[in-house]
């Protein structure tokens, strides 16, 4: 007698979280893999959306794990991400009607608004400053692809 598995959508996630291992091991040895920084907003602000803390404690520790390879504040990118879904999400969705401005504009709140965001938090904890390179309009662009297909 052969039974079905009613779980078989449980070992996904975790399955994705080891392949964002290996990508974000990869994109810190090659600059032209963007982080994925965004794509991981989205999909922060997705599992907000539903509840879902099983998807939602999984990109937590996604987000740890970019934050020590990039050498950032522990927890900056999850407060920093909780403050923009919270306050700034709700006025975008307000203010701009095509969807495709709200993306480019989450795209930019991911990037420029978590430097932004970082170095306040090394002027109020009197850490160096944080540098921003060229690299970060690549990402921007690439990225603002990827969550328009998402």
């Amino acid at each position: 007698m052969q039974r079905s598995i009613s779980h078989k959508n449980s070992i996904a996630p975790f399955v994705y979280v080891a392949l964002f291992l290996v990508y974000s091991a990869l994109s810190g040895i090659y600059l032209f893999l963007p982080p994925l920084l965004s794509v991981l907003f989205l999909f922060f602000t997705r599992a907000l959306k539903s509840e879902n803390t099983l998807f939602l404690f999984l990109i937590s520790i996604c987000f740890v794990i970019f934050e020590a390879q990039n050498d950032f504040i522990l927890f900056s990118i999850i407060i920093y991400f909780l403050i923009i879904y919270r306050y700034v999400l709700p006025k975008l969705y307000i203010n701009f009607s095509c969807l495709s401005c709200i993306k480019i504009s989450t795209v930019l709140l991911a990037y420029i608004g978590f430097f932004i965001f970082n170095l306040l938090l090394s002027h109020i904890f009197l850490l160096p400053e944080p540098s921003i390179n060229y690299y970060i309009i690549y990402y921007i662009v690439i990225e603002f692809f990827l969550v328009s297909i998402l």
